[in-house]
């Protein structure tokens, strides 16, 4: 199992880059970031920097969506940055959130959703792709290659995810949930005639590294809330009866109302209705054992990726205790010994 970060583009960039470095040097697969313009400073500048800096890291968004810049401006990012970094991106795409909310717009229908994924990757891959009636490639990109994976919930999200997307992300660390979201996506590629081993999987979800559970519980509430937006719209679209698992449904009902100006902050006070069970079942606490324990069930599960948000007051020891003690362990488990 790989285990990257999700990084928040906070001022100053430097200390983005910083982190990134770190984790580099710790043995992490990815280095994701958020992609919400107003809220944070721009990703794709600072991705270049932390290519620039690092050696193995693969970059990309987490997520992305396809109405805050023109498909073919996405896809040339990537295609640029793979020049000169040796395909070194991936790109994590979903409907939008706070990049369109905070802008007075709503998030892209799954039409537009499907149709940016195969646009971007089709130009992302060199390949030659049809855009509102024009036949367009990247003749200077041949070489390029870019995965695309699909964040969702909804269930009309996960069949799209499991019909056209490289990857899934679950932002969630539940195993029941992500069974359940990884099941609907499998269903969906096997009927779309896809490889359902072909689709890789990714669970993100903070991770806090020590023993005060409490205060880790009061530093990653924030997630529950921002999970809630989300399944919201999914309650607000068909119901609460079986469109996604019954505890996301559940604990939305003491939700009231969502400030994006707090959008993935600890401490976030508009996420208070968020239970400690529920920041238990999303959120990965506690010391080393409670972390091994959480990605053993995920990987058995058939997950390829942890990606760690980090975003919390502990960014620096969560990720050295992830460097010294989870990362060896995961990879000692698929050594020849082993």
């Amino acid at each position: 199992m790989d285990i990257g970060v999700v990084l928040q583009n906070d001022p100053p960039a430097r200390d983005v880059v910083e982190l990134a470095k770190k984790a580099d040097a710790a043995g992490f697969s990815h280095v994701w970031t958020f992609d919400s313009h107003v809220l944070w400073q721009e990703p794709f500048v600072i991705y270049s920097k932390i290519l620039d800096s690092t050696s193995r890291v693969v970059v990309g968004p987490m997520v992305t969506n396809p109405g805050t810049r023109d498909w073919t401006v996405t896809a040339s990012l990537f295609a640029t940055l793979n020049e000169m970094y040796g395909n070194r991106t991936i790109c994590g795409i979903g409907r939008g959130d706070s990049a369109l909310r905070v802008l007075g717009a709503q998030p892209q229908t799954l039409a537009q959703l499907r149709e940016a994924v195969q646009v971007i990757r089709g130009l992302g891959n060199g390949e030659e792709v049809t855009l509102r009636g024009q036949r367009l490639r990247f003749a200077w990109a041949p070489d390029s290659r870019l995965d695309v994976w699909v964040a969702a919930y909804g269930p009309k999200a996960l069949a799209l995810t499991g019909e056209v997307g490289d990857g899934y992300i679950l932002q969630l660390a539940d195993p029941d949930i992500a069974e359940w979201m990884i099941t609907a996506v499998r269903a969906a590629a096997a009927k779309a005639g896809r490889d359902p081993a072909a689709i890789k999987f990714c669970v993100a979800a903070p991770a806090y590294v020590g023993d005060d559970i409490a205060h880790q519980r009061d530093q990653t509430r924030w997630f529950g809330g921002m999970v809630g937006n989300h399944v919201a719209d999914i309650v607000a679209r068909y119901g609460g009866d079986g469109a996604v698992p019954q505890v996301l449904t559940d604990y939305i009902k003491g939700r009231q109302g969502y400030d994006y100006a707090e959008h993935g902050r600890a401490g976030n006070s508009h996420a208070t209705f968020v239970p400690d069970e529920v920041v238990d079942r999303f959120c990965v606490l506690g010391p080393v054992e409670n972390h091994l324990k959480r990605l053993s069930e995920l990987r058995d599960l058939g997950v390829d990726q942890f990606a760690v948000y980090l975003q919390h007051d502990a960014k620096e020891a969560t990720l050295a205790a992830y460097g010294e003690h989870i990362i060896p362990a995961r990879s000692a488990e698929f050594s020849p010994e082993h």
